[in-house]
């Protein structure tokens, strides 16, 4: 399956927090949704990103904007790493890559000389639910740098002053 494009529709997906509770986009038709995909929690390029969302979380919570954090690690993994981190929103664990394969985010990556594959770090930007209940592709962020990357995104969700 080929990675989502603006506009197509994001079906909805359920997945448990760091909390080990259910969380379903769905959950969140009302408002936008950033669903950023890392690699590996407690790494370095994901804290520093993790930790970026977190710096200026109160913006998104104050626009009204929904962040999830989502990769292959645990419920425990994300639950170390929300607690070491004081992250203030969901992360979500895919340990199966259920949604990381349906959002085709398993690339090879160059790691230290030597072909690998690995989980792309990919943010998506989902706006709420239309009138037929479809949650709908904003914009995609690929080959994202973790420095500076919250800022960016949220950028692009705030009106224009």
């Amino acid at each position: 399956m080929p990675s989502p494009q603006p506009n197509d529709i994001i079906e909805n997906f359920t997945l448990q927090n760091q909390d080990d509770k259910t969380v379903s986009l769905s959950d969140y038709a009302a408002t936008p949704v950033v669903l950023f995909f890392y690699p590996r929690a407690d790494t370095p390029g994901c804290t520093i990103e993790s930790c970026g969302f977190r710096d200026i979380f109160a913006k998104f919570k104050k626009a009204g904007i929904t962040v999830l954090g989502i990769s292959r690690d645990t419920v425990k993994a994300q639950k170390k790493f929300q607690t070491k981190y004081d992250l203030p929103y969901d992360l979500l664990a895919d340990p199966d890559m259920e949604l990381i394969n349906r959002f085709d985010l398993v690339k090879p990556k160059n790691m230290y000389g030597k072909l690998v594959k690995g989980v792309k770090r990919t943010t998506y930007l989902i706006a709420p639910a239309d009138s037929h209940g479809h949650q709908r592709l904003i914009h995609a962020f690929e080959d994202v740098t973790p420095k500076g990357h919250a800022e960016e995104v949220l950028a692009l969700l705030q009106p224009k002053k």
